[in-house]
C-alpha cells in the first residue's frame, strides 16, 4: 500500500479548507496541521527548532481534529510561533503531539493570513477505500 502523506487546501467562501491525508490517522492529522501552516506562510521557510508539547481529547476523531488545529492556533498566537514539523500520537480519542517551529519573523515568513480558528464546516475524518486516512475542515482566516 503506497499512501504518501500529503496536504492540500480547498476553497470555501472567504475562508479556506485544510486537508491532510496519509497512511495513518496520525499522519493525516500531521498533514492537516502542515496545511494550516501553509495558509499563513510557506512551511519550507519555517525552521523546526523549538518543540512544543500539545494534548487534547475529544469524543471522536472529527472533534479531535478541530481541537488539535485549535490547540495549534492557540500555540501560534500565544508563543508568536509558526510550526513546520509535527509528531502526533492518538489513543482512545486522546491526542499527544509535539510541534516544532520557530518565532514568527515577518520579514522572512511574510505571513499571508492569520488563522483565527478551525471550524466544524466541511469537517470530515475518513478512512479511504485504499486504507489511507484523510482529515479536513475549514479554518477561519
Amino acid at each position: 500500500m503506497d499512501n504518501p502523506a500529503r496536504w492540500s487546501h480547498f476553497q470555501h467562501d472567504a475562508d479556506i479548507g485544510v486537508r491532510g491525508c496519509g497512511p495513518t490517522l496520525e499522519a493525516a492529522f500531521e498533514q492537516a496541521a502542515l496545511a494550516m501552516t501553509a495558509v499563513m506562510t510557506d512551511p519550507r521557510l519555517v525552521k523546526a527548532e523549538t518543540p512544543v508539547r500539545l494534548h487534547c481529547e475529544a469524543p471522536d476523531a472529527e472533534l479531535l481534529l478541530v481541537d488539535w488545529l485549535n490547540a495549534l492556533v492557540y500555540a501560534t498566537a500565544t508563543r508568536n510561533t509558526l510550526f513546520s514539523r509535527f509528531k502526533v500520537s492518538i489513543h482512545n480519542h486522546r491526542l499527544d503531539a509535539t510541534a516544532w517551529g520557530e518565532p514568527i519573523d515577518a520579514g522572512r515568513h511574510q505571513p499571508a493570513a492569520e488563522v483565527k480558528g478551525a471550524t466544524y464546516t466541511a469537517l470530515k475524518v475518513v478512512r479511504e477505500a485504499d486504507g489511507s486516512w484523510c482529515a479536513q475542515c475549514v479554518v477561519d482566516v
